[in-house]
């Protein structure tokens, strides 16, 4: 009997290497069904490489970088405290975000649930795998305030497109890129794809979202944040939502 080699542990130091077959096979799988957020976090693995790290560094730089760094705030915890949640008056982000937890009923935790089947709980304490938790538990807040709805396939692909803009992960990009594609097959024209090239053109011109500190972000008028960070209105992304219904379609 052949003797199995476990894999070695991972340890978030290190870049990861990238997996292209492991990607494709899952990006097939998330765009047959658009919910298995699974799939998300396997090629997020699979690609992104050393761009936590290369975040990471990044965030020290930015003026509030190296408080934010420091605190090591757990933002899936205090996103997840409803009290806490429910004390944003209303026209701040807070408050934006419980309008979406209610419409939507996701969750922060949700999302930790889900990656922790991809990732575990390696070297919990490490400052890159603290970075990833981060990215990971801002996502929703980024749907907010992009307005790019998260219940929607539309709304996914134009926020990844952002995402890759913003943070230069490849797994984003790859993931805007397929369902782009795949747009252009099921509709029959090119306004879900556009739409996902503004989604990047908005995140190369929006400022570094992850350099926000975000339990303050959170109490600050979402209007104001928009014209502060320019996050600018999403244009070809409401005429897409706009194509997609007249079609009679919720999704690709």
């Amino acid at each position: 009997m052949a003797t199995q080699i476990a894999p070695a542990p991972f340890n978030p130091g290190l870049p990861m290497k990238r997996e292209w077959g492991t990607a494709l096979s899952a990006l097939r799988r998330l765009l047959s069904n658009g919910d298995d957020t699974e799939q998300v976090f396997k090629i997020m693995r699979a690609l992104n490489g050393d761009v936590t790290q290369r975040n990471y560094r990044k965030l020290l730089t930015t003026p509030k970088g190296g408080a934010i760094a420091y605190k090591r705030v757990e933002l899936a915890e205090r996103l997840t405290d409803r009290a806490w949640i429910d004390s944003f008056p209303e026209g701040t982000l807070g408050a934006a975000y419980r309008n979406f937890l209610d419409t939507t009923g996701y969750s922060a935790d949700g999302l930790a649930e889900v990656s922790m089947a991809e990732f575990g709980d390696a070297q919990i304490d490490h400052p890159y795998t603290w970075m990833g938790r981060r990215e990971r538990d801002i996502h929703d807040l980024w749907h907010v305030i992009t307005g790019y709805q998260a219940d929607e396939h539309l709304g996914e692909a134009c926020l990844v497109a952002f995402s890759y803009a913003q943070t230069g992960g490849l797994g984003w990009a790859f993931i805007g890129a397929g369902a782009a594609l795949k747009s252009l097959r099921v509709t029959g024209k090119a306004d879900f794809f556009k739409a996902v090239v503004e989604g990047y053109r908005r995140g190369k011109q929006a400022g570094w979202l992850h350099g926000e500190d975000y339990e303050t972000l959170l109490a600050e008028p979402l209007d104001q944040i928009r014209r502060r960070l320019n996050v600018v209105e999403p244009v070809k992304y409401q005429i897409a939502q706009a194509s997609l219904a007249a079609a009679g379609l919720k999704g690709i």
